[in-house]
């Protein structure tokens, strides 16, 4: 392992804190007039979302300085505790439902959420199995196939909660470390038909999500049943214009866009800040994933590597399913927006991985 040290890189800390600002900013403009309906506070989803922040801060900067090896070490006992915690959620008493998902462990007055915290744990165990068995990583059956058996084992447990956002992310992640390990293109070919008739068959098990991808194709065929809240997203990115209405002066988040502070908070932006605002957040993602990528490739070994594709590629996938959602070109998933919507163990999550990330580059040669 590589002993000498080299600075973070800055970039990637100015872009990480630039997106965290502008999501705290976000976060109680969107918030602040369901906040004060509901709770007669219409600080309350900003002051947990600071709250959550300041502690992803402190655990990205201390993370930041712990050799990223160290994870490879734990990361067989992290993959145990996130499956026993999936497990938990399922167990009545325990896991907490909302929105039709039992996705949460109550811990005092807040909540955590197991299948954000898999995501991470199985890109650190996935690029150590990989990294260790990198030459039979082209033997479908003695490389690929235990590698697939854990990430569809853990999304099994994702979807009896139900949450299809969150298990898709996680896949489509290990499919892209899987790729980058040295898998073959043709069995590749062979798992997208396979992955494709099991969406669907996913699709068909559940009424809601058939509607969900019906009102994705026409939603104004259910303007206040499923496509409501494709159309609401959509009232208020047409309006904001190039330079949007002004922060805090949105009309959707008056009771039209629900939750507006999660989902669908790039919505909120675009209204307020307009094209000039929605173009600048997607290109500080796109300079997080520039400078992500660039780590990969100088990283010292196979396993940093294939931690940092994970990372950046995790980001990646839930910024174009998030956008792609809100502008109407997507299904509505419930994928939340990488450090700028409301949600503790998410931004949580995502400062986690980004100190993992930040550390690698302390290592890289680039």
């Amino acid at each position: 392992m590589p002993l000498k040290k080299s600075n973070p890189d800055l970039i990637l800390i100015i872009v990480t804190l630039s997106l965290l600002a502008i999501g705290l900013t976000m976060v109680y403009s969107a918030s602040a007039i369901w906040a004060d309906y509901k709770f007669d506070d219409s600080f309350y989803f900003a002051k947990r979302q600071l709250l959550f922040a300041c502690l992803g801060v402190v655990a990205m900067f201390f993370i930041m300085n712990v050799d990223y090896w160290t994870w490879r070490t734990w990361a067989k006992l992290l993959i145990i505790v996130c499956f026993i915690l999936l497990l938990a959620v399922l167990v009545p008493g325990i896991g907490m439902t909302r929105n039709g998902s039992r996705s949460w462990i109550g811990v005092g007055a807040f909540s955590v959420q197991p299948s954000e915290f898999m995501k991470l744990a199985m890109i650190a165990f996935l690029a150590k199995f990989l990294s260790e068995r990198q030459k039979l990583i082209t033997s479908f059956k003695k490389g690929m196939l235990p590698s697939l058996s854990l990430v569809f084992l853990a999304f099994g447990l994702i979807m009896l909660q139900p949450d299809l956002g969150t298990g898709t992310v996680m896949v489509g992640t290990c499919m892209v470390m899987i790729f980058i390990a040295g898998a073959r293109i043709s069995h590749f070919v062979g798992l997208g038909l396979i992955g494709v008739a099991g969406f669907v068959v996913l699709v068909l098990s559940a009424p809601y999500r058939i509607k969900r991808i019906t009102s994705f194709l026409d939603p104004w065929e259910d303007p206040l049943g499923s496509g409501f809240q494709m159309i609401q997203s959509l009232y208020a990115i047409g309006p904001g214009g190039l330079f949007g209405l002004g922060l805090g002066q949105s009309r959707q988040k008056f009771f039209y866009l629900p939750e507006p502070q999660t989902d669908f908070i790039f919505a909120i932006l675009s209204e307020e800040l307009g094209f000039i605002g929605g173009s600048l957040v997607l290109f500080l993602f796109a300079l997080m994933l520039w400078r992500g990528i660039r780590i990969a490739l100088g990283a010292p070994d196979l396993y940093g590597s294939l931690v940092a594709v994970g990372i950046i590629g995790m980001v990646a996938i839930q910024v174009m399913i998030n956008i792609g959602v809100v502008t109407g070109l997507m299904p509505v998933t419930g994928i939340t927006l990488p450090l700028l919507s409301y949600g503790g163990s998410s931004l949580t999550l995502m400062l986690m991985a980004i100190g993992v990330l930040l550390n690698i580059s302390r290592y890289s040669r680039f």
